[in-house]
């Protein structure tokens, strides 16, 4: 006699994630990696799904990506699917569990935490919670920048070509001042005609002053 067969019926309830209603426990849900991309080239995918499927095989939710390959990594992630999960018991790995705190998910899950204890308002928690995010997406922003600019030098090295030089800004012209010393040799230099004028208009009165006399002395002698 062969035996009966039983049909294993996995129901989703609400608030305690997925339940196998064969072993009558709760599976257990992994944020996980799921591996893509080509050989030597790793490409993963964020994934919710059952602790006992495969690696690579089915999965419940997708959650975001991960490209170790670019520096930085390039990490995108749905925080509010992840974050629901993680209230929901779900259990990440140790490579999704630091995706999760780099990406501010942990730290939301902190901030809820004082919610409940009442230490803050919900609106407090979500301006910090924002806060955070912006200063952080600054830094990884910035982070790509400098990245990129050191690529483009590297590149220029090897091609033999230098990198262009700033342009140096202009340096503002100094403001000159007239002292009293340089006044005073400008109004020298401007009387220095007139006296020589003057001494020409004398020195024709002066030589016919001298000639009077010179005539009658001439007289006298005759």
């Amino acid at each position: 006699m062969q035996p009966l067969k039983t049909h294993r019926l996995i129901i989703k309830v609400r608030g305690y994630g997925l339940i196998d209603n064969n072993f009558n426990k709760p599976m257990a849900i992994k944020l996980r990696l799921q591996r893509k991309g080509r050989k030597k080239r790793p490409f993963y995918h964020i994934v919710a799904a059952d602790g006992r499927a495969p690696r690579d095989g089915r999965f419940i939710e997708r959650l975001g990506s991960y490209n170790p390959m670019t520096k930085p990594a390039t990490i995108e992630i749905d925080r509010e699917k992840a974050f629901d999960w993680l209230m929901k018991g779900a259990q990440p790995t140790d490579t999704v569990r630091a995706i999760l705190r780099f990406k501010g998910v942990y730290y939301k899950k902190h901030l809820m935490r004082g919610v409940k204890k009442g230490a803050l308002t919900e609106e407090q928690a979500e301006a910090k919670y924002q806060e955070w995010i912006e200063s952080k997406e600054a830094k990884i922003a910035a982070r790509f920048e400098k990245t990129a600019q050191e690529r483009e030098e590297e590149l220029a090295q090897l091609s033999g070509t230098p990198p262009a030089k700033p342009e140096p800004e202009p340096e503002p012209e100094p403001e000159t001042e007239e002292t009293p010393a340089a006044e005073g040799e400008a109004e020298a230099t401007n009387e220095a005609p007139a006296t020589e004028e003057a001494a020409a208009e004398e020195t024709p009165a002066e030589a016919g002053e001298e000639a009077a006399p010179a005539e009658e002395e001439e007289k006298k002698d005759q």
